[in-house]
């Protein structure tokens, strides 16, 4: 799926509670990527132009150094190891899995250096198409959400092929998982044809749609943690968090029976996932693009977003969650988080922004 110009009512929640913004870094051009170095002294964060840069975690616009440039357009997904090493994902493969050049892959970053390439994740994705694709294009690659682990592997969600890949430091790739579609109702208030031009079914009335895995995070318990936004027709409440198995290999993630297998629901109810980000306790922070949903967004200018905190497991299952920064977010494009539990949030991804410490 196209998805945020690359190509391009929430469940129940508790009440928003106390939180406020306290900005790190400022005058940023669309700020996305967020991640925390592995002693909290550092925020690594990705702008427009494919730049990737730290900053210190103290005061405002402290000690700013880049870390490197990969391609731009889109502000690539980042993130950085326990070891120092930060990686830089860029998105944008077409239809048949070609992309332009430098995108839809793998970079890992060296200060003073070029971009290192780990792997071609366009390539990969030519020769593993969705057998779950609901738009005619299996093979289409548009790498979205990038999570580094401690053995130097690197986990990536792919927007456009609906799975969750692993790449080893030498390009070797495999599938972690693969989302199925999901049946869902048609929300109202949408135009009366579908992008490509066929008429949509009124409001209300079921139809499938596919599970964009857009990002992944590891949780304090070791399990990769994958995040959706809901394909078209974008319904609100029906993006999902999957808790995968470590080490599993074709997984599927499957609505229809979400508690089978190596991969499971986790939490359900969100609207346009664009990040997740792990803290301390195993809980996960949720970044929502857009309340309304992506599709939202596009058609109306509906730029109002929200961070999450997810604690073990959806409401489904006896979690439950905590809205953060509640009203203040535009189209919030990212989190990072420390081991201690610090948390920093990037927005707007589109035009000036910052990233920001939240207090809670």
């Amino acid at each position: 799926m196209a998805l945020l110009g690359v190509t391009l009512s929430v469940g129940p929640a508790s009440a928003g509670g106390h939180s406020a913004l306290q900005p790190v870094v400022t005058g940023l051009d669309g700020p996305r990527g967020v991640a925390v170095s592995a002693d909290g002294s550092k925020v690594v964060y990705s702008v427009t132009d494919g730049s990737v840069y730290e900053a210190s975690a103290y005061g405002l616009n402290k000690h700013i150094r880049k870390l490197g440039q990969v391609p731009g357009g889109f502000p690539p997904a980042i993130d950085t190891n326990v070891w120092g090493t930060t990686y830089a994902l860029t998105g944008g493969g077409g239809p048949e899995g070609e992309a332009p050049p430098g995108g839809a892959t793998l970079f890992k970053l060296r200060p003073g250096k070029s971009a290192q390439v780990v792997a071609d994740i366009a390539a990969y994705q030519a020769h593993d198409p969705d057998p779950y694709d609901l738009e005619n294009a299996p093979t289409e690659s548009n790498p979205f959400g990038v999570a580094a682990l401690r053995d130097r592997t690197v986990l990536v969600s792919d927007a456009a092929g609906n799975d969750l890949l692993r790449v080893w430091p030498n390009g070797h790739i495999k599938t972690v998982a693969r989302i199925k579609p999901r049946t869902v109702k048609v929300p109202s208030g949408l135009p009366a044809t579908d992008p490509e031009g066929n008429p949509l079914p009124p409001a209300g009335t079921p139809m499938p749609a596919e599970g964009v895995a857009t990002s992944v995070t590891v949780g304090s318990d070791g399990y990769y943690y994958l995040g959706e936004l809901r394909g078209f027709p974008a319904t609100p409440g029906t993006s999902e968090i999957w808790r995968i198995k470590p080490g599993a290999t074709n997984a599927v993630c499957d609505p229809a029976h979400p508690y089978r297998g190596d991969c499971q629901r986790y939490a359900d109810g969100y609207t346009s996932i664009v990040d997740l980000g792990a803290g301390p306790g195993n809980k996960i922070y949720v970044v929502e693009l857009a309340r309304a949903s992506w599709l939202q967004f596009e058609l109306n200018g509906a730029t109002e977003g929200a961070l999450f905190v997810q604690y073990r497991g959806g409401h489904q299952r006896g979690g439950f969650r905590h809205e953060l920064a509640k009203g203040q977010l535009n189209l919030p494009g990212g989190v990072g988080v420390s081991k201690s539990g610090v948390v920093y949030v990037a927005s707007p991804i589109f035009g000036p922004g910052s990233v920001a410490r939240v207090r809670y």
